[in-house]
């Protein structure tokens, strides 16, 4: 509990004392059972290959990762070591994350400006964004080369629902708001800025965690294609040697990856929530 909740509940009543001590008991039980899932997953993970209910070829075990990965820190002139893998992945997650973002809230604004405009590509704007985007990897590489490929899958995968959700977000704003900024006299563009984008904050935080894993799974889309460098690469290397270590080494590096991002969202969203 802290500083704040016990200085309230010192303060408050008995009843508002003990629902706050019932709603630590609750996030104590939730990190609780999280944390079990987790332990149980793992558990089952070694012992069902090494019972060999489950084929060790095709699943390795959690305790080979650790090994497997020191061995993967070494770096050659053939094989960059893991961290340059990470790193080629989280800097194309980030950069393809960050456009998506950016040109996403550019063109929801624009399309919020002319209605007219939005009528007209409503209809291609969905179709884009319900097409698998793993059909325009050999697009994108014909286009882009082999290292902007993955780049622009990362945008791609991410861009289309980014305005949409926008763009809902911007149409969902109180419209009396904005008829009392009209009635002082505030222009179009003094509306979008000051009444539709600050109201539209917590949809452009719902579309950085929607974004967050769309880009990475982008970027791996990419590197399994055209890479020669990233987790993608990695994974898809290691599969084709039958080297399950290697592959599940990478997908659990992955998953802190993806783990980080969505710490950092949540973090924003409670620092940002907390000034609104």
């Amino acid at each position: 509990m802290s500083k704040a909740e016990l200085a309230l509940a010192a303060a408050a009543s008995p009843q508002y004392a003990e629902w706050l001590r019932g709603e630590r008991r609750s996030r104590l039980i939730v990190r609780g059972a999280q944390f079990a899932v987790l332990i149980v997953f793992l558990v089952l993970w070694e012992l069902l290959p090494k019972a060999h209910i489950l084929n060790p070829m095709l699943t390795s075990y959690p305790s080979a990762l650790w090994p497997t990965f020191i061995e993967l820190l070494k770096e050659t002139p053939q094989q960059p070591g893991i961290l340059t893998h990470t790193w080629a992945t989280v800097f194309a997650t980030v950069l393809g994350f960050t456009g998506a973002i950016v040109l996403g809230t550019a063109i929801a604004a624009v399309l919020w400006w002319w209605e007219r405009l939005y009528k007209v590509l409503d209809p291609y704007l969905v179709v884009a964004n319900a097409m698998p985007k793993t059909a325009f990897v050999p697009i994108f590489y014909l286009w882009l080369g082999a290292s902007l490929s993955v780049y622009g899958m990362s945008l791609a995968i991410s861009l289309f629902i980014t305005i949409l959700m926008i763009y809902s977000g911007f149409q969902g704003i109180d419209p009396n708001k904005v008829k009392l900024a009209l009635t002082f006299g505030a222009s179009k563009g003094q509306i979008l800025r000051k009444v539709v984008l600050p109201g539209s904050v917590p949809t452009l935080i719902a579309a950085l965690k929607v974004n967050a894993g769309l880009s990475l799974v982008g970027v791996v889309v990419g590197e399994f294609q055209s890479a020669n460098l990233g987790l993608g690469y990695l994974i898809q290397y290691g599969s084709q040697i039958f080297k399950m270590n290697i592959v599940m080494t990478a997908i659990t590096i992955l998953a802190i990856v993806s783990s980080v991002m969505y710490l950092a969202i949540s973090w924003l969203e409670s620092a940002v929530m907390r000034r609104r």
